[in-house]
């Protein structure tokens, strides 16, 4: 299907404009998951629709039109950007840097904020609303209040709101009134401590702690759902409230939904709790289902917004 040029009563529009338009009916038929911008001209009784398409969902409910969220992501990290695209509502968009990291020791985690500050006023340059540093070891190496520390930072450099996957994580913990905690990682025995280290020192009881004793980032990013599945369902029997699956580059959000029915619990992937925290601070309310309770708790839960 071929649009017309625009043109008016005077003649062409400015060539230079390169811009195109369809009568409104077969613009729906060309993009018919698409809502197109509304700025139309009706000629000879015709309406014509001017614009980019924009995706949209019919369920969606929002508080304003569109959000930007920005994300600091390991420079190897393949799983954290796929898994918040999947998860995003179709009116948030996402803006990615990345911070150089290729192995999974308290060393190179280190070294990965040291251009925090840089990557994180780019982000700000896009005009996001939050800026996360989506990141799980990089946002507790240091204990307890590091990931406050790590989130000021971009606070102070930016002027924008953050926060950090552990933060996010604690957040969702007491959003959850969860006590005592499974952990499961794609660490190594020393950083998975680390982990525990962080959780406790937070007041969080973890009962039973599994890694999957992986260095190489490429190599947890390749994994695939089915091994924080299985890790999830042998160390899930423990009394505990909760089972936490760490680590933004494992794959673990697919199988949330499925653990949560099989061990009676909530399932919490430091993925889906980033992407949970970032929506909740930019203001976002309406529904994301298929990825455990936590996010579903954007639409039902008035106390959102109390979460410190």
């Amino acid at each position: 299907m071929t649009g017309k040029r625009r043109t008016g009563a005077t003649g062409p529009l400015n060539p230079q404009s390169q811009l195109f338009e369809l009568p409104a009916r077969a613009a729906e038929q060309v993009f018919p998951r698409f809502l197109i911008l509304q700025e139309c001209v009706t000629l000879a009784g015709n309406t014509f629709l001017l614009g980019l398409p924009v995706a949209k969902r019919s369920k969606e409910l929002v508080t304003k039109n569109s959000y930007r969220i920005g994300l600091l992501v390991p420079s190897s990290n393949t799983t954290v950007e796929p898994e918040f695209y999947r998860a995003l509502p179709a009116s948030v968009t996402l803006h990615t840097a990345r911070l150089f990291l290729t192995e999974i020791t308290p060393e190179a985690i280190l070294k990965l904020v040291e251009d925090l500050e840089t990557q994180s006023r780019l982000l700000a340059s896009a005009d996001v609303d939050v800026i996360l540093l989506g990141a799980t070891a990089p946002s507790f190496l240091k204990g307890a209040g590091y990931d406050r520390e790590v989130m000021s930072r971009i606070e102070r450099a930016t002027g924008r709101t953050a926060t950090t996957t552990s933060t996010a994580l604690l957040r969702a913990l007491r959003m959850l009134d969860v006590k005592r905690i499974v952990l499961g990682s794609a660490y190594t025995e020393k950083v998975n401590a680390i982990a525990q280290n962080f959780l406790e020192a937070n007041g969080f009881k973890v009962v039973a702690a599994r890694g999957l004793g992986i260095v190489d980032n490429l190599a947890v990013g390749r994994l695939g759902p089915e091994s924080a599945y299985d890790l999830a369902r042998a160390a899930g029997s423990v009394d505990a409230d909760a089972v936490v699956l760490a680590c933004t580059n494992w794959r673990s959000m697919d199988v949330i939904e499925r653990l949560e029915r099989e061990l009676g619990k909530p399932v919490l992937s430091t993925t889906q709790v980033s992407v949970w925290d970032s929506l909740r601070l930019v203001g976002y309310r309406g529904e994301v289902s298929g990825y455990g309770r936590l996010l579903r708790t954007l639409a039902t839960d008035s106390s959102l917004a109390a979460v410190a």
